[in-house]
């Protein structure tokens, strides 16, 4: 059974991570395609640092996405910890609930929703109607991944911290905080995640002459992809990877620092 499951292990993680790979190769084909691999060529990374409309795209997917996760990350622990502060069960499950369904209702539906509500407001669409969006399809998450953690805290921390008179504010800041500091972290990044990679709901509240990353490289991609995207598609996928690498390494120290 555990042969099986490795083997069906490695069957999985080939499918995920072989277009990866090869979508890296060819952007050093020289042929220009992704089709036959001619010699080695930076001509495709020379294109992309020579393409200022892309790397504009790239600025712009960036904004978006750091400053709606931190915002998101915000009232998302606001939401947790008001989640966390309710006794009732009923109440509770019900704001459960609630903050639930969105993550598991459709882009179209969350985009054409989102889109009524800033036709109705007369919200002209750009970058401020996208980082709304994406605030909007992050902070549940964001619920949830704290949410996890304060249950997992120990009340008679909080219990004592009031006892020896600390007020609320001090006994969030020096003792829940540093606590749930690690799923706070995961939220962000989880909610950045998500903005880098949407492209549905973007695609219903971008505006003209606005675009992010995963639009722009849609638009491409109906006329042929380039092996510029390729080049870029590349860089990002290592900057994740040693982004993710450096974290492991930051919760690992911080494990053994315990």
């Amino acid at each position: 059974m555990r042969k099986l499951f490795y083997v069906y292990l490695t069957i999985i993680l080939i499918f995920l991570y072989f277009p990866i790979i090869y979508m890296s190769i060819y952007s050093f084909n020289g042929g220009g395609d992704m089709v036959n691999f001619t010699t080695f060529s930076l001509d495709a990374y020379y294109q992309l640092f020579n393409n200022t409309n892309l790397w504009i795209v790239l600025l712009n997917t960036l904004i978006v996405g750091l400053v709606s996760s931190f915002i998101s990350v915000l009232i998302g622990l606001c939401g947790a910890l008001s989640l966390y502060s309710i006794k009732n069960k009923v109440k509770q499950t019900l704001f459960n609930i609630a903050n639930s369904l969105f993550l598991v209702s459709p882009d179209v539906i969350i985009g054409t929703s989102l889109l009524t509500i800033f036709t109705i407001i007369e919200m002209k669409l750009g970058m401020l109607s996208v980082i709304l969006a994406h605030i909007a399809f992050s902070v549940p998450a964001v619920v949830i991944i704290i949410y996890a953690k304060l249950s997992s805290l120990n009340p008679k921390l909080i219990n004592a911290s009031l006892d020896l008179g600390a007020s609320s504010f001090q006994t969030l800041k020096l003792v829940i905080i540093p606590i749930i500091f690690p799923a706070i972290v995961t939220s962000f990044f989880t909610a950045l995640t998500y903005s880098l990679d949407d492209f549905a709901v973007t695609f219903f509240v971008t505006g003209n002459g606005f675009q992010t990353l995963a639009i722009d490289i849609y638009t491409q991609a109906r006329q042929g992809i380039s092996l510029t995207i390729n080049a870029l598609s590349t860089i990002i996928f290592i900057a994740m990877m040693l982004g993710s690498i450096i974290y492991l390494i930051f919760s690992l120290k911080h494990k053994d620092k315990k």
